[in-house]
């Protein structure tokens, strides 16, 4: 190891869980890098809708308090929206109700069953100007982050290694039970759509392929109304198919019909970096240095990502009892 850098700390990994991890370290005083295969707008966080709930994490026991945590920032941060790119935003979950959800739900302000479904203010994120935010407030901090391709987390040049590689965490660490699960996203010009909308119980058309889950949402952002959604398991193509472009309007339009003559501006595609639990816990390396693993957060990363970076930071300097 390069012992100019033993005192560093190594974040591999760019997107929002990565970034915000190595904002908590170093507004605590670490000197803290982060690297990134990529970073910014071409990461998986970049693609995703924004909104603050948890979907497709586990588990539910830890993840509500992770979540609650986050909630609190965001609220806070959305006083500050041009910059931070958080909004809350009114919005219905279509078959949700209180009574599904776990104990963290009677936490969330607001949050009221209605004849609609389950009715929320929630934050609303435009990701990449949250992304850019977040590397702005590293910076300021101290930190840095470079483009560097990470091909073993044991040959990081640190004393401590944050390892946020999400997906990448499957040849990595290695870790075979994180799997993609495949999200396609449609963003069209918004025809005057002001409220999101969710609804897991959307039937399924003859765009969806074996092992796919389809939803339907819609997400107002600054750039467009996005419209979603897929979940397909151990798919890792990242082309846009039309067809399930086609079923993603089709399913918005049939809630919001002015959704169906809406020009569209863009396709996305992201693997959400799914595990049967997310894994953030401390590993000590044959050679004395430290490595914290933070990752598996499948779609949710954004909605609990200050939650888990506090207990990694905690994690990285744990206090005499640990």
């Amino acid at each position: 190891m390069d012992r100019e850098l033993s005192g560093d700390v190594i974040v591999v990994g760019g997107g929002v869980v990565g970034l915000t991890t190595a904002v908590v370290l170093a507004e605590r005083g670490r000197r803290v890098r982060v690297w990134a295969r990529e970073s910014g707008g071409r990461t998986t966080s970049a693609v995703a809708g924004g909104l603050w709930w948890p979907y497709r994490i586990e588990p539910e026991r830890l993840v509500g308090e992770w979540a609650l945590t986050s909630l609190a920032v965001y609220t806070e941060s959305a006083e500050r929206s041009a910059r931070t790119g958080v909004r809350l935003v009114e919005g219905v979950h279509d078959g949700l109700r209180l009574d599904g959800l776990g104990s963290w739900a009677a936490r969330v302000p607001g949050l009221a069953d209605t004849a609609e479904g389950l009715s929320a203010r929630l934050p609303l994120i435009d990701m990449p100007v949250h992304l850019a935010w977040l590397r702005e407030r590293l910076e300021k901090a101290g930190g840095t982050v470079e483009e560097r391709e990470v091909r073993a987390l044991g040959e990081v040049p640190a004393a401590v290694v944050v390892n946020c590689t999400g997906l990448g965490a499957r040849s990595l660490v290695p870790d075979p039970s994180v799997r993609p699960v495949r999200g396609q996203l449609v963003v069209v010009e918004n025809p005057g759509v002001d409220t999101w909308y969710t609804s897991v119980d959307a039937p399924a058309d003859e765009s969806a392929t074996a092992g796919e889950g389809v939803s339907a949402y819609f997400f107002p952002q600054p750039g467009g109304l996005i419209l979603g959604g897929t979940a397909h398991e151990d798919a890792w193509s990242l082309e846009p198919d039309p067809a399930v472009a086609a079923g993603i309007v089709a399913r918005c339009a049939a809630v919001r019909p002015e959704i169906a003559g809406a020009r569209v501006l863009e396709h996305r595609v992201g693997l959400r970096p799914y595990r049967d639990t997310v894994r953030l816990e401390r590993e000590v390396l044959p050679d004395g240095r430290v490595l914290v693993h933070n990752y598996g957060h499948g779609g949710a990363g954004v909605t609990v990502a200050w939650g888990c970076a506090l207990q990694a930071a905690g994690l990285v300097d744990p206090g005499p009892a640990a």
